[in-house]
């Protein structure tokens, strides 16, 4: 790696800032030169006398310059699909649509940097975007014409960052002040026209956004719901924990950004007069201001890892026999969990993690891990309903996981209502000890919306959080091995 102030001048091309271009009509209370690199993500943040200074350090690309550095770098492939598709680029000027996923995620512990400047929380968080199609509509045709769709949409080499900040991902009033510009920039851009030249010709693009690659605490921050913990389970539904737990497959998606909003000024006005909890029932689980749309959707990566960490548990009681007896002392339970953490390093070389993650949950979800768990289970009965909750489940993940499940796994989707109907009617039957009342949050979507996203989204995979995920980790690296050791240049450099 050079200094990355030295960088040379083909370098400088590939960084947001570079291209020219413009908006029809320009962009409202956004500044119309193209020529802008990384700025402060404090910019516009207006402090009056009272207010403390920010604590906090953050580095962005403008949005739309980010864009375009983007639309560039994928020119050859745009003047490719053309060429495919039998279409005289001479003459496809304008009609493109550019569909982009955006994600965002807290990284926890980043500390480990001394340098000068405001005394940063140790956390940071990370907003990214990756372009996933760009089609044409041409005269005489209803649909586009799609001359690119992005194969790896899950690799961190498409997701590109746009906003890193040293901020908790709890601490809402500042993640929304320095996400606000970024919403604002957004919003400009869905009523605009981008005017660049690619191939040699201007043409004009159209943007859609959608907001998919969060985990659901971070939907739930940008959508001001309550906590995960909260009796209304679902970030797509209505639904509260309990009628989640006696009806698991049958609900629909009603969720909605401008629904919240309308709940959000309910819950403020209290229009009529009800008690706390008679508002808290009307706004279903609204109790903020929904700052950023996302996409009513599920992110595949999560519910791997919460499906696993459920699992996990279920290992744990089956190995007790707990739907032999009520309310087991603390001791025993982790007594149970040190034998299953032993067998399944003995047999399967899986090390005990503090937290689940990606990794561990892959492999915890196979055929391979409940065989060997049940070599601790005692009866013959329980370790044909663990291992036939499993298959089902096997039977169900590939429909979320796959980047296109209609042509990778057609038959796991036909059948997926019923393995859901099926899965749900084992636990609440053999493992209604766990399930009397109460389901985990990612069950419940697991189990209810998945074909309905599937239907209209063509894909759950595809629009997963983690090529944003796999960028944290080269965060990391980066802040480590490449960046200037000082809190005010680290984050440039990690963004270069």
């Amino acid at each position: 790696f050079q200094p990355l102030h030295t960088l040379r001048n083909a370098e400088k091309e590939l960084l947001p800032g570079f291209h020219q271009f413009e908006w029809q009509p320009a962009l409202k209370n956004v500044c119309s030169s193209w020529d802008v690199g990384i700025i402060d993500g404090l910019s516009g943040w207006t402090t009056s006398v009272d207010d403390v200074p920010a604590d906090t350090i953050a580095r962005r690309f403008r949005y739309d310059v980010a864009l375009v550095s983007a639309l560039k770098d994928l020119e050859e492939d745009i003047m490719e699909g053309l060429r495919e598709r039998g279409l005289d680029d001479i003459m496809c000027t304008s009609g493109f649509t550019v569909v982009v996923k955006e994600s965002c995620d807290g990284m926890g512990d980043v500390s480990e940097k001394h340098g000068t400047g405001p005394a940063v929380p140790e956390k940071a968080v990370r907003f990214s975007f990756t372009i996933m199609s760009i089609s044409i509509r041409v005269e005489g045709e209803d649909d586009g014409i799609t001359i690119f769709q992005e194969q790896k949409p899950n690799s961190e080499l498409s997701c590109r960052p746009l906003c890193l900040m040293f901020v908790d991902e709890s601490d809402h009033e500042t993640l929304t002040a320095i996400l606000g510009p970024v919403v604002a920039e957004r919003k400009a851009m869905l009523e605009s026209r981008l005017i660049l030249s690619i191939g040699g010709l201007l043409r004009s693009f159209r943007f859609f956004f959608r907001g998919t690659g969060y985990d659901e605490k971070m939907v739930r921050e940008m959508e001001g719901l309550e906590a995960s913990g909260s009796t209304y389970i679902c970030t797509l539904c209505d639904s509260t924990r309990a009628e989640a737990s006696q009806n698991m497959v049958l609900h629909s998606i009603t969720r909605s950004h401008d629904e919240n909003l309308e709940r959000y000024e309910i819950w403020r006005k209290n229009p009529f007069s009800e008690s706390a909890d008679e508002l808290r029932d009307r706004v279903k689980g609204v109790s903020a201001k929904p700052f950023m749309e996302t996409q009513p959707t599920l992110d595949a990566l999560h519910c791997d890892i919460g499906n696993a960490t459920e699992f996990y548990k279920i290992f744990q009681d089956e190995i007790g026999e707990v739907y032999q007896r009520s309310n087991p002392s603390r001791e025993e339970r982790r007594r149970w969990r040190s034998t299953l953490d032993k067998q399944l390093r003995k047999k399967l070389k899986l090390k005990p993690v503090m937290r689940m993650n990606g990794n561990y949950a892959r492999r915890l979800m196979t055929r391979e891990a409940v065989d060997v768990v049940c070599e601790l289970v005692p009866s013959e009965e329980r370790r044909e309903a663990l291992q036939k909750l499993m298959e089902l489940y096997l039977q169900m993940k590939p429909v979320w996981r796959s980047t296109c499940p209609s042509r990778d796994c057609p038959d796991q989707l036909c059948r997926y209502s019923y393995n859901s109907q099926q899965f749900a009617d084992l636990l609440s039957s053999t493992f209604k000890y766990r399930y009397d009342g109460k389901i985990t949050n990612y069950l419940h979507k697991t189990l209810a919306h998945v074909p309905e996203i599937v239907e209209r989204d063509g894909s759950i995979g595809a629009w997963a959080s983690e090529g944003n995920e796999s960028g944290n980790k080269l965060f990391r690296r980066f802040r480590k091995m490449n960046a200037r050791q000082s809190k005010m240049f680290e984050l440039e450099d990690v963004l270069k």
